[in-house]
């Protein structure tokens, strides 16, 4: 079992740049609480292993025949929740995306405060929410479409993890977060064939991958070498520290694909994207609607114009008098496009990444640029520049300023989800405090849609925390966007009222999974729902001033190509 000592932080010195209400007062304790609910899971999966029939390898080309499908699925969730994946075997995959938040953010707290979650080093941060991964294997490879003009597919917020190699979106995704230094924080992808090579499930790798799998020569500084956080001054910024003959470097290489091949095995499985909510029972003709969810659904489609990029498979009927007569284009609708764009969200100044600047123990500064810094997201990513990825297709370059801000369509299925005990995302509750966007803005699903409804009717030129008097942020004053440039203007002024907001959020609720049969560890949540307000002003109690900001760092909005017009 992993994970089973305690989160000793070894030689170094717990991290803590944050001033004051930055980290929630009950962090470690949550922070354990997860790790317990993790060794749960990881035990269920043990059993669901041990108990599995070992699948008869035949045929040609070669078939792991009759259980090859489970063997891999199960895999993938042994690595998605072992904590020795990482260098003080205190954090999985999955800490940050746990099945009953539909995997993601499973920390009430640290939804409302600091956004981004803790990662193997306390208390480095990353500088998003934790981004559901219910549905994410069905994003295909990030393509250009060029009569379009726009992108489509990858996965992360940015689409960083584009696919290009592995010809799998999703399976690359899983490919970051062990060597991200703010989160599982290998120094190495090594790290990971090193980890697996002793892990308690090896003999399922062997055989669903090769018994010849782990045929590595690791050097005896392996252990040390993995032990210590990725970024640490100690390695000169070499991000292969372990030396490995060009024969085992690819030997480990390729145990690093499988990683990601077996963790999008487990993601696309019925145990994370299942088809079983409400709505999937209605398109099947065994659920009938609420008078709230299909005048929701209705809107969905058509005033709320959320159909034009949560695709639906049914057509959107903007205009007055227009009536969608026809039957579902898709029975299994994915509630996403695909594509990328730019909402408009104010920045957080919440977000635990402006305030990593100093160094660590180990050396490590995570954001030097401070508020400098600003999330273009897919613009960024295009011009490889700060906490993004290198971009593999330099002819993609040149569209950077067309991206500046955009952010993934997510998959509004699942967006709901919630622990079993608590009920719902909203306030008064009892409730699981959520947070939604790739910077957690907003704190429920009432705010949500409400943004979309009112973003300009209540635009205001202020940062968060500095709304008017007389007037309330979220409900009738909006800050200015934190990237100004290429807005999606089809949403922003719909002309909902209170009551159609309210059905919107009904819909909504019946794309969580687990209504036709029980969504696979959705009871494992042990910590407590939360009850009192209104989602209208949800997390509002948290609301911070944002600071006088600086200009956009040159880091950011200085690379070519320079974002149009200039990014304040």
């Amino acid at each position: 079992m992993s994970g089973q000592s305690a989160d000793a932080q070894t030689s170094a010195q717990v991290y803590n740049p944050y001033p004051p209400g930055i980290l929630p007062s009950d962090l470690n304790p949550e922070i354990e609480r997860v790790r317990r609910e993790l060794r749960v899971i990881e035990g269920r999966a043990l059993a669901r292993w041990h108990a599995l029939k070992p699948p008869i390898l035949t045929g040609q080309p070669p078939t792991l025949q009759n259980t090859g499908t489970e063997a891999v699925e199960t895999l993938g969730e042994l690595m998605n929740y072992d904590q020795n994946i990482s260098p003080n075997r205190n954090r999985a995959c999955s800490f940050c995306h746990m099945p009953y938040a539909a995997f993601s953010g499973p920390i009430p707290s640290v939804n409302l405060t600091m956004i981004a979650y803790p990662g193997t080093v306390h208390f480095r941060a990353g500088k998003r929410t934790a981004q559901r991964y219910t549905y994410s294997p069905f994003f295909p490879v990030l393509q250009y479409n060029q009569v379009q003009g726009l992108f489509f597919g990858g996965n992360f917020y940015d689409s960083r993890s584009t696919g290009y190699l592995l010809r799998n979106s999703d399976a690359e995704q899983a490919q970051h977060p062990p060597v991200d230094t703010q989160e599982m924080g290998f120094p190495d992808t090594a790290c990971v064939a090193f980890r697996l090579s002793q892990a308690e499930y090896r003999p399922l790798f062997e055989q669903v991958w090769g018994k010849g799998s782990f045929d590595i020569k690791f050097p005896s500084e392996t252990e040390r070498v993995c032990d210590t956080p990725g970024g640490a001054a100690a390695f000169g910024g070499s991000t292969t520290p372990i030396p490995l003959s060009p024969e085992d470097r690819t030997r480990a290489n390729m145990v690093y694909n499988h990683w990601g091949q077996s963790i999008d095995s487990y993601e696309q499985s019925l145990q994370v994207s299942a088809f079983s909510s409400k709505f999937d029972a209605f398109l099947k003709g065994d659920y009938k609607l609420t008078a709230d969810e299909m005048a929701g659904l209705k809107l969905f489609d058509g005033k709320g114009n959320c159909n034009s990029c949560h695709l639906d498979g049914r057509g959107t009927t903007l205009k007055s008098g227009q009536t969608d007569t026809g039957a579902a284009a898709a029975v299994t609708p994915l509630f996403t496009c695909f594509g990328s764009a730019n909402e408009g969200l104010p920045l957080n100044p919440r977000d635990a990444i402006y305030y990593q600047t100093t160094p660590d123990s180990f050396g490590f500064t995570g954001n030097p640029l401070g508020f400098g810094y600003r999330d273009l997201g897919l613009g960024t990513f295009l011009r490889s520049g700060p906490g993004a990825a290198p971009n593999p297709n330099s002819t993609w370059t040149q569209f950077a300023p067309t991206t500046d801000g955009q952010m993934q369509v997510s998959s509004a299925r699942n967006v709901a989800m919630t622990p079993p005990q608590c009920p719902t995302t909203e306030a008064p509750g009892s409730y699981f405090q959520k947070e939604f966007f790739h910077n957690g803005y907003i704190k429920s699903l009432k705010q949500l849609v409400h943004f979309y409804n009112t973003r300009d009717k209540f635009k205001f030129n202020v940062t968060s925390g500095h709304c008017p008097a007389g007037t309330t942020e979220k409900v009738n004053c909006w800050p200015m966007p934190e990237v100004p440039n290429n807005i999606d203007m089809t949403s922003g002024n719909l002309g909902l009222t209170d009551k159609e907001e309210d059905q919107i959020v009904a819909f909504l609720q019946t794309l969580t999974d687990g209504y036709t049969r029980p969504y696979p560890n959705r009871d494992t949540f042990t910590g407590t729902c939360m009850t009192g307000g209104s989602a209208k002003t949800q997390g509002n109690e948290f609301l911070i001033p944002t600071p006088k900001l600086p200009p956009c760092a040159s880091a950011v909005c200085g690379v070519q190509p320079v974002p149009k017009p200039a990014i304040p």
